[in-house]
């Protein structure tokens, strides 16, 4: 095994200034804001219990699980299709594909536009270059991944694809691509972009997105995306195929529940993600949109194997990217460096990627990535679902637990396998130990004076890949003692804060809610959400009309897709003023007016639902979404939405927190991408 473009990779990652910067502020807002999401759950450290437990169970019965959900879904309308490797994977989606082609009625001379939204699984398969290889054309619709693909390149993060960009280079990869003037205005960037991939969303004939989860007691799908172009990729076009990993199962909508409390959180630090969509089916007769034609292609592609081995943890991932984020290493070199031994680029970065990419992929081409680690434990603190990287680094180190034939012992030297062996006699006994480090303290100081570290001979590996520093003149058992007494001289002086939301009016259940206690849930979720640039009005039921009459005229909106029956509403006074209205998929609509299924008050959401006459497009198209809410439709919390019976009734769900958004350039958040650039809702009093 050879590490020589992976060190060549490291090299060239700590010389380029430019990406230190891009890393240094991505890793500052990631950590920060993971760090304030996180202040709201006082009992995250029982979440991350309960989530570990959910993922090993789902692990344990991943047999049974997959063929539940397999089943359910295939009663649910959707074509489940398994692919043993990527090969197969590549060929189901040409498959699918060339049967809508003829399905529709479509030009066999004409190449298929496919539209993406982001999957880590179709980067691990190749999917694109193998559909471009037939002729096709592929376009990628979230922001990131679309800045990438126009520059040729790789996705650098799980979670913020074009994290190693400037803006400046946006800008001239904009001017020379999509032929616009030079400009490093982030807004006008992304709004160049929408312009763009509107086109795409409306034009394409299969639409390509990952799955986040896949729920087993129900055979949905669970999407997540903050721009808008999951929804359009799984909605607009025909035909939707999503990619799934095997092991991305939970069992019920309440271990969903869970899981988006978690992963959101770490992986961008909000709440909820802006889209969280929960697919049941294709459209059923009698909605006006979404996708006719659904598939599921459940990839296998090594996960079988990893399965079966002691790196089975790995496969609790939810990929959320915050070891990436927490990670010593992956903030100096990002994800670009992590390359084979022939320089093929990891799909998957970071630490989790250091395990994952050599499980799926093969220790011999990638089992040198678990070096690039100081094992500190960053990653597993930050791990929402607390998967043991550093154990799981170790073993990949070892060889040990071998996922492939002629695995075993990859990445230890000769040298290094004798130094582990004596390592082990010594620290055995705690005597022997510390007279080791005085040994070695003094050594150090006598071979190596006046430098603060030690030059190994290059046999040894140390030098070519890792600093060996010199011992410390005091051991930490030694220092430890003495801050043992100091601390006993504090003791009690500390107490601990209260929880962030402490003070929150525990609001009961809602069998149980009075008048006062929907007021408040109502001010809670007014704050959640105004937090996150939309607007919240509250307004008597009998002037409800008249008030958005007057938000559309005051934005000279004179066209509106809207549900075609809303409590409280009368669209006869909007057709009296002029403003045209209309039921169906409309993409030039100036506005869209829903209802909602319920609003909830801990993260400001809003949960809709499809259905005859409740288009889905009224709150994705327009620009401007107007939401209208019934007090008695508040709910304190996602764990009592999900158990509503039309979530699992409805073709579509989805939950709305907020005004789509995006921070793909320079980390800069950016509200209106493919979503609407406004969210005003009206609680109705």
């Amino acid at each position: 095994m050879s590490s020589v473009p992976f060190r060549r990779q490291i090299r060239e990652a700590l010389a380029n200034q430019p990406l230190q910067a891009a890393l240094d502020a991505n890793a500052h807002r990631r950590v920060s804001g993971r760090a304030a999401a996180f202040a709201s759950l006082p009992d995250l450290t029982a979440r991350r219990r309960r989530a570990h437990a959910v993922r090993a169970e789902t692990m344990r019965r991943l047999p049974e699980l997959l063929k539940a959900f397999t089943e359910k879904a295939g009663e649910n309308g959707f074509e489940v299709h398994r692919a043993a490797d990527a090969g197969e994977a590549r060929r189901l989606v040409l498959l699918i594909a060339e049967k809508a082609r003829r399905r529709f009625g479509l030009d066999s001379a004409r190449p298929l536009l496919f539209a993406k939204s982001k999957s880590m699984v179709s980067e691990e398969i190749e999917l694109n270059a193998a559909l471009e290889r037939e002729g096709h054309r592929v376009v990628e619709t979230d922001l990131g991944e679309y800045i990438v693909q126009l520059r040729g390149e790789k996705p650098a993060h799980i979670i913020t694809p074009a994290v190693h960009l400037q803006r400046h280079q946006v800008g001239e990869l904009f001017r020379d691509k999509l032929g616009i003037s030079y400009t490093e205005d982030i807004p006008a960037l992304t709004a160049a972009a929408r312009r763009v991939l509107r086109q795409v969303f409306f034009s394409a004939d299969v639409g390509i997105s990952g799955v986040n989860f896949g729920v087993a007691e129900t055979g949905g799908l669970c999407i997540v995306t903050n721009e808008g172009n999951g929804r359009m990729v799984a909605s607009v076009p025909r035909v939707h195929v999503a990619l799934m990993g095997m092991e991305r199962l939970v069992p019920t909508l309440e271990d969903l529940s869970l899981m988006l409390s978690l992963l959101p959180r770490s992986a961008t630090g909000q709440k909820l993600t802006v889209y969280t969509q929960l697919i049941h089916a294709p459209r059923p007769a009698g909605e006006e949109d979404g996708a006719t034609e659904r598939h599921i292609i459940i990839v296998d592609n090594g996960r079988s194997r990893l399965w079966a081995s002691s790196l089975q943890e790995a496969l609790y991932c939810i990929r959320c990217g915050a070891c990436l984020n927490a990670c010593p290493v992956f903030r100096e070199i990002g994800g670009h460096a992590y390359v084979g031994a022939h320089g093929a680029q990891a799909p998957y970065p970071g630490p989790i990627g250091s395990v994952v990419t050599p499980g799926l992929e093969g220790l011999a081409e990638f089992g040198h990535l678990a070096q690039a680690s100081s094992l500190c434990g960053a990653c597993k603190d930050a791990c929402p679902v607390d998967i043991d990287l550093p154990k799981l680094l170790i073993r990949i180190r070892s060889g040990a637990p071998a996922t492939e034939p002629g695995g075993e012992g990859i990445g230890l030297g000769i040298f290094t396998r004798w130094a582990l062996r004596a390592y082990t006699e010594i620290a055995a006994s705690s005597g022997r130990f510390a007279w080791a480090q005085r040994a070695a303290a003094g050594a150090s100081r006598a071979l190596w004076p006046g430098s603060n570290w030690i030059a190994l001979p290059g046999f040894t590996g140390w030098g070519l890949r890792k600093d060996m520093p010199r011992p410390a003149a005091r051991s930490f058992r030694e220092r430890w003692k003495d801050g043992m007494k100091a601390a006993k001289a504090a003791e009690g002086s500390a107490r601990q804060a209260p929880p962030a939301e402490a003070g929150k009016r525990e609001i009961p259940d809602g069998a149980s809610r009075g008048p006062e206690d929907r007021v408040a849930l109502a001010e809670r979720f007014a704050t959640e959400l105004e937090a996150l640039g939309a607007q919240v009005h509250h307004v008597p039921r009998e002037d409800l009309s008249g008030r958005l009459l007057e938000a559309l005229r005051s934005r000279s909106i004179d066209r509106v897709l809207r549900w075609e029956e809303i409590e409280g509403v009368d669209t006869s006074q909007f057709m009296q003023a002029g403003i045209r209205t209309a039921a169906g998929a409309d993409a030039d609509a100036g506005a869209g007016i829903t209802g909602c299924l319920c609003a909830i008050a801990d993260t400001g959401t809003l949960l809709v639902a499809s259905g005859p006459g409740r288009s889905p497009s009224a709150s994705l198209f327009p620009e401007v979404h107007i939401a209208v809410v019934h007090l008695p439709q508040i709910v304190a919390s996602l764990e009592e939405a999900m158990k509503m019976p039309p979530v699992r009734e409805a073709a579509v769900s989805v939950l709305i927190t907020g005004p789509s958004r995006t921070a793909d350039i320079e980390m800069t958040l950016t509200i209106g991408v493919h979503g609407p650039k406004e969210l005003l809702v009206y609680i109705v009093e």
